[in-house]
């Protein structure tokens, strides 16, 4: 590679990743109750100089470990307390991850190193969560260069990268727990046995590697149960062991759930992953095998699998096998794409251009998906037009350059919907979902910032007021009523209930209608 074409390289891996990643971040609030819940968290621990202990409203939260806030009371210190510093860890994480892919592609598959890594970066699923205050990206980055630094030792033998396995392999464990070292054994044990290679096993099995894993990952482990009792029970039984084995958190799913969360994880590049899923799945058995390619299929099997087991189904789960598939689309794109037949060529050919026209007619509708949950047939007309406009000429394009210009018409749908949806969408988004209007109401009707309590509204709500406030309000229902003046954040249509309950005369101060609420001033007893 010459050095003009690394510059390249390196300009396009810095651009594409900081737009998909950063661009208008704070668009909209935090949304859903874990978007300001970790976030809060991470504030507590920042508060009170602990990084042992999570608390969220001053009492122990052990659902999580630490790594998310560690890296986001990092950017709380850094930036200050903002949604847009609370997502920042996630941002770091996709970008680590993206240089990883790059690398790892660009030492063992030179050639295939930039489409790799950029549809990685592009992929619907690493947006989404690469722009979350979660802990799912952080356990993705650190899982996926865990076990791309062990195939790297699988093919040339050096023990820094097999360090480097169990060093990330720990970060991924503070990162959402005992699951990535799980999946990891599985995925290796797997991957040795079709190999019937017993001393691959074995020889992952490293003391000084093991060592590294343990002075990395074990010793919040231990401080956080020797200050916190309850630690194992919560964590470990009810987080862990029952959140896998029962519904006790109310996400249930069918079990073939994630193999279309799977597929659009890797949108808009979906169809060279089924592709290349299939193009490896064929070759398995043949003699001349890139033996990259079937760890890959086993990492995505393993964790499509092991999480549709599962009886609580959430689509962040999914996350550690979009790197897997990224890098099998790239390994087809380089070795398989130019020489498919015609009529597989008009296939991918017309897949692709009417996902990328579908990407561009849900990110023209994306304000009635939000707001309605789905697209009157007038408003959705002119989107309709628009992107069958855009799947015929991306057709047209793919077939006259006989594919050659896959990676310019996809990136570009890619980058136009995403642009088109944050320009659309994220009003509404914010406006519906977030906490964030709410406290600015709150703020334009209360200066003098009083306690907030609240009344039959939402959890997503409560945990976003706590942040966006820096409250812990107190919820009506509950018995948890201040004696002193305060505002109540209340479902509409219940006026009589927030007087009866406070047992005080209550003023109305007026409503969110996005978010069908009203407020009202309660004075001291």
């Amino acid at each position: 590679m010459t050095k003009r074409s690394r510059v390249t390289d390196w300009l396009l891996l810095v651009t594409f990743p900081a737009f998909f990643f950063l661009w208008k971040l704070a668009s909209f609030g935090l949304i859903g109750a874990d978007e300001p819940r970790y976030a809060q968290v991470a504030r507590e621990m920042l508060e009170r100089h602990d990084w042992i202990t999570p608390t969220l409203g001053g009492i122990a939260w052990l659902e999580k470990p630490p790594l998310y806030y560690w890296q986001a009371m990092v950017a709380y210190k850094l930036f200050g307390v903002s949604d847009w510093a609370a997502r920042l860890p996630s941002v770091f994480d996709a970008f680590l991850l993206v240089l990883a892919v790059y690398w790892f592609l660009y030492r063992f598959r030179r050639g295939s190193e930039l489409d790799g890594a950029l549809i990685c970066a592009t992929s619907a699923g690493i947006v989404g969560f690469s722009r979350a205050a979660s802990t799912d990206m952080p356990l993705t980055a650190m899982f996926s260069i865990a076990m791309l630094a062990w195939h790297s030792w699988f093919e040339d033998g050096s023990k820094k990268h097999l360090a480097g396995f169990y060093a990330f392999l720990a970060l991924a464990m503070l990162a959402k727990g005992p699951v990535a070292p799980f999946l990891a054994i599985v995925i290796i044990g797997i991957f040795a046995a079709v190999q019937r290679s017993a001393t691959v096993g074995w020889k992952t099995l490293w003391i000084p590697g093991i060592v590294i894993f343990c002075v990395i990952g074990l010793p919040w482990y231990v401080l956080a149960q020797i200050r916190n009792p309850q630690f194992f029970h919560e964590f470990i039984v009810e987080h862990n062991l029952a959140r896998f084995g029962t519904n006790l958190y109310h996400h249930p799913e069918p079990f073939w759930y994630y193999i279309p969360v799977t597929l659009l994880g890797w949108v808009p590049w979906s169809i060279f992953a089924i592709a290349a899923i299939v193009w490896a799945a064929r070759r398995v058995r043949r003699p001349d095998t890139d033996e990259l390619n079937f760890f890959l299929l086993i990492w995505i099997a393993v964790v499509v699998v092991f999480f549709s087991i599962s009886q609580s189904k959430l689509s962040g789960y999914m996350l550690p096998a979009i790197p897997a598939g990224a890098i099998l689309a790239a390994q087809f794109i380089r070795n398989k794409l130019m020489d498919v037949s015609k009529p597989a060529r008009l296939a991918i050919a017309g897949l692709d251009a009417v996902l990328s026209g579908g990407l561009i007619f849900c990110a023209l509708v994306v304000q009635y998906l939000v707001v309605q949950h789905r697209v009157p047939w007038g408003a959705a007309m002119m989107p309709l037009v628009v992107a069958v406009a855009v799947a015929i000429a991306i057709f047209v394009l793919l077939i006259r350059s006989e594919l050659r210009l896959w990676r310019m018409v996809t990136l570009v749908a890619a980058i136009v919907a995403l642009a088109i949806g944050l320009r659309f969408g994220a009003q509404p988004l914010g406006e519906t979902l977030s906490a964030r209007p709410i406290a600015r109401e709150l703020e334009r009707l209360d200066p003098h910032h009083l306690p907030v309590a609240l009344f039959l509204v939402p959890r997503e709500t409560e945990f976003g007021l706590e942040f966006y406030r820096n409250q812990i309000p107190g919820r009506y229902e509950l018995g948890q009523i201040p004696d002193g003046e305060h505002l109540v954040v209340v479902a509409q249509g219940y006026p009589r209930g927030v007087a009866k309950t406070a047992g005080r005369q209550v003023v109305f101060l007026g409503n969110f209608a996005p978010q069908k609420l009203d407020f009202f001033y309660v004075p001291a007893r």
